[in-house]
């Protein structure tokens, strides 16, 4: 390495010589150009020249990108450490906190009130920057070329088997029935959300300073919030999904609906509160109330932690709009032509033998492919396409939705750039706060806490949208995932580590795709008369002799 440094800096030290001295030194181009044949410049002679000074170009380039990205990524790594520090701190940032880097150690020893959290700050996602090169859009293209494929095997196939082109999509129309119960659903949810926690903030907020039992008044106001989530948010669209037996894709939309309500409820709550409390300590003539309106927007916004305020864009591009969300639905076609011709096809064709580790097998390793682009489209179509739309639409300015999770080494730094949004919540609303109310001396109690809540809520979200509990991500994510979390930290830099981590990842997709698949075909031909609540929880593919 030290060899390869010297050695460029050899190369870049005699490109930045003077004039001056190439002329004193001579020039070897210039005199091979002035040197004449006959009157003329040899020909020969200079296309040598061109091609040897092209090889050292050639030669010297990936040097020269090893050392600036190198040098880069060191400077932006510190950056990102020290604001990060900052942050913690409840420091504000400037400019000359930044460079002063013999100073910054103190701000690690100051501790964060808990209402200091995020920065929103105008940015751009990452796709959309990365899709002004040539290279990525290239790959970009490659899938629209995939799902143009898809489509046409389809037809071709419908074609042969059944002599006509069958434009039905029987398996969308299936996956999202009874649309106008999950519209009137949503709209109860969001009229609740709305109106109720608003409600009981502002009552609490306005009442606490002049009540003569200032912890009744907040234990009161504190038990209604409770009560509000639990009850009316956590089990009133259950039921109606339940009652109404919505089909999967319906249930996933009241699902994920219901969950984000509450989370951003909480958010309301978690931020204004310490406000409150502080302008009464402080006596302060005004109570901090937010307005209908700042609420409102925060219902909408795509980001799961509460403020007044958001950096905004000054235009809104509706041509950006209507691309995003026709990228969404160009997403939602092409997962039904994964599931219609990878997925489908794999499980109607099972034989008919008993569960074993053979069929398991096999069944894992077809269902990588199918499971690896469902979690891409998911990806594509939600945490950038859908959540870009409706920041476009509000204006809202930071769209850092997701980092560069493909580049993650580690499996701690992929579950922080996967899913931001979600992250930041976790990690200022859960693992902050676990922190502030015990001790930083409990880090690793802390992130075990987080990853349980993590996944409790995603195992909750497949068991309900399925119609059966089978824990298979469950086990993953609380047993393999956390282990990965400590075994592959943020100390694995190495190449091979990203070659692990989406190895691991893409048979955790297969894993999942082919458990979960497996068992509800299974429960759709075996179905039981009277089926007691253990039949619910309890797997039928490891006992369904497959008859289609």
């Amino acid at each position: 390495m030290v060899g390869e440094d010297t050695s460029l800096r050899k190369r870049l030290s005699r490109c930045s010589e003077s004039p001056e001295e190439k002329e004193d030194r001579g020039d070897p181009v210039q005199q091979s150009l002035e040197t004449p044949t006959n009157g003329r410049v040899d020909i020969k002679q200079l296309i040598a020249k061109k091609k040897q000074l092209t090889a050292e170009a050639e030669e010297l380039k990936p040097y020269f990108m090893k050392e600036v990205g190198t040098h880069f990524d060191d400077f932006v790594t510190s950056l990102i450490e020290k604001s990060a520090s900052l942050d913690s701190g409840g420091c504000a940032l400037t400019t000359f906190s930044v460079l002063e880097g013999e100073n910054n150690y103190r701000t690690k020893d100051l501790r964060a009130p808990p209402e200091h959290g995020k920065i929103f700050v105008s940015r751009r996602s990452l796709l959309d920057e990365l899709f002004e090169v040539d290279h990525i859009r290239t790959i970009y293209h490659m899938f629209i070329a995939l799902l143009i494929l898809f489509a046409l095997s389809t037809l071709v196939v419908d074609y042969i088997d059944e002599g006509r082109l069958v434009l039905e999509f029987s398996l969308i129309s299936y996956a999202f029935g009874q649309f106008p119960v999950v519209l009137s659903t949503w709209l109860a949810m969001f009229l609740s959300v709305l109106s109720v926690p608003y409600f009981i903030f502002q009552h609490w907020a306005s009442g606490y300073r002049g009540s003569a039992y200032p912890v009744v008044h907040t234990l009161v106001h504190g038990l209604l919030f409770v009560a509000f989530q639990s009850a009316v948010l956590g089990l009133g669209p259950t039921y109606v999904v339940l009652a109404y037996k919505l089909p999967p894709a319906s249930r996933c939309i009241v699902i994920f609906e219901q969950i984000r309500f509450i989370m951003k409820a909480h958010s309301f709550f978690r931020e204004n509160v310490p406000r409150v409390l502080s302008s009464a300590k402080e006596k302060s003539s005004t109570v901090p109330v937010p307005t209908v309106n700042q609420y409102l927007y925060f219902l909408f916004a795509p980001t799961l932690i509460y403020r007044d305020s958001y950096p905004r864009t000054p235009t809104i591009r509706w041509g950006y709009v209507v691309t995003q969300f026709a990228q969404v639905f160009g997403c939602l076609f092409y997962m039904y032509y994964v599931f219609e011709r990878l997925c489908a096809p794999l499980f109607r064709n099972i034989k008919q033998e008993p569960f074993s580790a053979r069929v398991l097998v096999l069944c894992i390793f077809n269902s990588i492919l199918p499971g690896v682009l469902a979690q891409l489209l998911v990806f594509f179509s939600f945490l950038h396409c859908w959540l870009n739309a409706f920041a476009e639409m509000l204006r809202f300015g930071d769209r850092m939705f997701y980092k560069d999770w493909w580049n993650s080494t580690s499996y701690s730094n992929y579950y922080r750039t996967w899913n931001v949004v979600v992250h930041d919540w976790l990690y200022y609303y859960a693992y902050k706060d676990f922190l502030w109310l015990f001790s930083k001396r409990f880090k690793s109690a802390a992130m075990l806490a987080v990853f349980a809540v993590s996944a409790v809520v995603h195992e909750y979200i497949l068991a309900v949208c399925l119609n059966f509990f089978y824990p298979v991500l469950f086990v993953l994510f609380m047993f393999f995932g956390m282990a990965f979390n400590f075994i592959a930290n943020d100390s694995r830099k190495r190449p091979i580590w990203n070659v692990m981590m989406w190895t691991s990842l893409f048979a955790g997709q297969g894993v999942l795709l082919c458990f979960y698949s497996q068992e509800w075909y299974a429960r759709q031909h075996c179905p039981l008369k009277n089926p007691t609540f253990l039949d619910y929880i309890r797997p039928r593919s490891w006992t369904c002799r497959y008859e289609f």
